[in-house]
């Protein structure tokens, strides 16, 4: 494999990720990032498609015995959603009252996130919507894909997955979730995510706040689910 990294940082990767979707006809567009690393590649994104800048947070249930095995996954929103596996579930012998009982622990965990990122920012409408949800990278899939199936419930006009850099494998697996998937590179072998990286740093909270806060009266939420992205001059 090559020494040579794809991208130099997130931004980069980002302004990359822009680049395609700008020539998309995206309807009324809203930017959704997975912290912490997303956050500096959806940031370039929203930038470029004067979209509005949110968060998607998701929180994982472990099973009792093995908490590194999710049975559930709870993620964020103005309804949150609880997303069960089942197969987990009935193999794992786990009862939904447990998986409540740990949803409700870790919405608040979630809510608690929410407020130290946005400060008390009002979320940005879904419905109707064409949703981008952004990440650094993906290596199984896993928070992606739970938060793709609670996104889906919100009614979007189209849902979007993109990122820089996947493996093929994960890519195919989760085109069954989402209306189209943007992806850059597909490299074999994958490795790790941060492989494909010059500066991959773990992003601190500040940055991502300082980031957020960049984007929160770049587009009120209250007016841009009337400014369509394809009524932009081509």
């Amino acid at each position: 494999m090559s020494t040579r990294k794809l991208f130099a940082n997130r931004r980069e990767a980002g302004r990359a990720l822009a680049q395609v979707l700008a020539a998309k006809p995206l309807v009324a567009p809203v930017v959704l990032a997975l912290p912490r690393g997303g956050v500096p590649v959806a940031a370039e994104i929203a930038s470029a498609l004067e979209a509005p800048l949110d968060i998607v947070l998701v929180r994982k249930i472990g099973v009792p015995f093995q908490r590194e095995l999710a049975v559930a996954a709870v993620v964020d929103g103005g309804e949150p959603e609880v997303v069960v596996n089942e197969d987990v579930a009935r193999l794992a012998d786990v009862t939904r009252t447990y998986i409540d009982a740990q949803a409700k622990r870790e919405l608040a965990e979630i809510a608690r996130r929410r407020d130290v990122y946005l400060r008390g920012r009002a979320r940005v409408p879904l419905e109707g919507r064409t949703i981008i949800v952004v990440d650094d990278g993906i290596a199984t899939g896993a928070s992606v894909r739970v938060a793709l199936k609670a996104l889906r419930r919100k009614r979007p006009k189209a849902l979007i997955l993109a990122v820089p850099v996947a493996p093929l494998e994960t890519v195919e697996a989760l085109r069954s979730e989402v209306d189209e998937v943007v992806c850059l590179r597909t490299p074999d072998p994958f490795l790790a995510i941060g492989v494909h990286y010059g500066d991959f740093h773990q992003m601190s909270d500040d940055e991502v706040i300082s980031l957020l806060a960049e984007h929160a009266d770049e587009l009120p939420a209250s007016d841009a689910t009337e400014k369509p992205q394809s009524e932009k001059p081509g």
